[in-house]
């Protein structure tokens, strides 16, 4: 009997391995593989996943910091490579010129260096965004009076101009008074073409300008008392006044 009863035992055994053996033997096989496919299948899906959210989950937020702000206008006017020479070799750099503005009265310019040209930008723009001041404006369109800025070798001269003038200035100032929501000016650079000092010397002239409403508030009179000196009467003057905004 107990022959009888290993004879019946031992084919069940021989079976069931059987029966694992063609579903058990891949898995042997790979075993180590399995495991090493479960982590990189992990890897691909699940951290590039997480990876690719989480950046896009950044930059929708730097979108929605921008939409929800003011929209500034951003004009890149210069980038230069540079270079400093280190033991092995040369250690190459960038450096950006931003000039920024709401296109309401209110501009600023920046610059920044970096190792790599999206990174300089950026520094150069926050730059610019903190150093933004406000220039008052005739009708939303060009400036009040005619200015002189000067900075190092660079002499810069803006004028106002009538409707339909258009900007008639270079490359880096045109970017300001794009940026800046002026329309109509007539400018002159004369002494370097150094985008650097231009802009400087540009700025330097618009820090100047000023509006008959804070020329009146200053010296305590009415703006139509000042217009109205220039040989215009009561009620043009009075005019005029009404109808400036800054």
């Amino acid at each position: 009997m107990a022959d009888e009863n290993q004879t019946n035992e031992a084919p069940a055994e021989v079976v069931t391995e059987v029966a694992a053996a063609p579903g058990g033997e891949r898995p042997q096989g790979r075993g180590p593989r399995g495991p090493r496919g479960g982590r990189g299948g992990g890897r691909g899906g699940n951290d590039r996943g997480g990876g690719r959210g989480r950046r896009d989950d950044r930059r929708g937020g730097r979108g929605g910091d921008d939409e929800g702000g003011e929209e500034l206008i951003e004009k890149l006017v210069h980038i230069n490579r540079v270079s400093k020479t280190v033991k092995g070799g040369k250690r190459f750099g960038f450096a950006a010129l931003v000039v920024v503005g709401d296109g309401k009265g209110r501009a600023g310019f920046g610059h920044g260096k970096a190792r790599e040209v999206p990174e300089a930008i950026s520094k150069a723009t926050a730059a610019a965004k903190k150093a933004m001041i406000r220039v008052p404006l005739r009708d939303g369109r060009t400036l009040h009076h005619d200015g002189l800025g000067h900075f190092g070798a660079g002499r810069v001269t803006v004028r106002t101009a009538p409707a339909g003038t258009g900007i008639i200035a270079g490359g880096p100032m045109r970017a300001i008074f794009e940026s800046l929501g002026v329309a109509d000016v007539v400018t002159k650079s004369v002494g370097t073409s150094n985008p650097y000092n231009m802009i400087r010397a540009t700025f330097e002239a618009l820090k100047d300008q000023t509006s008959p409403r804070s020329v009146a508030q200053r010296r305590g009179k009415k703006v139509a008392d000042l217009l109205g000196r220039g040989g215009a009467s009561t009620a043009e003057a009075e005019a005029q006044a009404e109808a400036i905004t800054e």
